[in-house]
């Protein structure tokens, strides 16, 4: 109620609040002398507050009728914001983007796929398992590792980057290029070797997506793209390993010749 009629006085004019105060003044004084008795002397009649005594005494009580007013909004409870909806998974939001990606980022990125695709193509085609060509996949696999590892160095290095040169950002990025040396050093197993990089890959795309100060939305969309179509390719060649036969790469050219 009290803030209803704050608020309506807020709207009256200057010339009518100060006609109202006036006013209420003079009913103060006429009171005042109305209300002493008559045996009273004349002296403590004349000695009521003058103008400027009510003055001081109404503002004073417009002061405090103020500051208990701005306490109670104080203490009144304000309603938490509600959290905003947050859009859940990458096929809402962040695939959503793969559209506004750069055609260079977008072109370099499937082409960067072709070694990983074509070696089981290419023995599907000649239904034959080709060890040479697997250790191929395999190794630019690690290549790979080892470049999404450097990528987050030069992404945190930059002044104005959003991540920081900190343990968390770079000592996380030696992580991939770890597993995909130990990876190499499975060249005679080429089994343990494809699920080293694959684990790497996997890693890199985790780091990447939640722990790491996130990229933007479309390089995201089209790490997940990269990253599923890789991981696949090196699971159907383990696939083809049980498949079809095994034969040297070299053995075959040599009888073609």
């Amino acid at each position: 109620m009290f803030h209803l009629v704050q608020r309506c006085c807020s709207h009256i004019p200057l010339k009518l609040q100060k006609l109202t105060l006036h006013r209420l003044l003079q009913y103060g004084r006429n009171k005042t002398i109305c209300s002493s008795p008559p045996s009273l002397p004349l002296q403590r009649v004349l000695s009521r507050p003058s103008r400027s005594q009510l003055l001081t005494q109404a503002s004073a009580c417009v002061t405090k009728a103020q500051e208990f007013h701005c306490s109670l909004r104080c203490l009144k409870k304000k309603k938490p914001k509600e959290p905003e909806p947050q859009q859940l998974g990458l096929l809402r939001h962040d695939m959503r983007s793969l559209k506004d990606s750069p055609k260079p980022a977008v072109y370099l990125g499937l082409a960067g796929l072709i070694p990983f695709v074509s070696v089981p193509v290419i023995m599907a085609i000649q239904q034959t398992y080709y060890p040479e060509l697997a250790f191929a996949q395999m190794t630019y696999g690690a290549t790979i590792v080892s470049f999404l590892g450097g990528v987050r160095w030069g992404f945190a290095l930059p002044e104005n980057s959003p991540a920081k040169p900190d343990w968390m950002n770079l000592g996380n990025s030696i992580v991939p290029p770890l597993l995909a040396w130990f990876a190499i050093l499975f060249k005679d197993d080429l089994t343990p070797a494809a699920i080293m990089v694959i684990i790497g890959l996997g890693i890199a795309l985790h780091y990447d997506l939640a722990l790491l100060p996130t990229y933007p939305s479309w390089f995201k969309a089209l790490r997940v793209l990269l990253t599923l179509v890789a991981i696949f390719s090196l699971v159907v060649t383990l696939g083809l390993m049980d498949v079809y036969p095994e034969k040297q790469l070299s053995n075959s050219a040599s009888k073609s010749k």
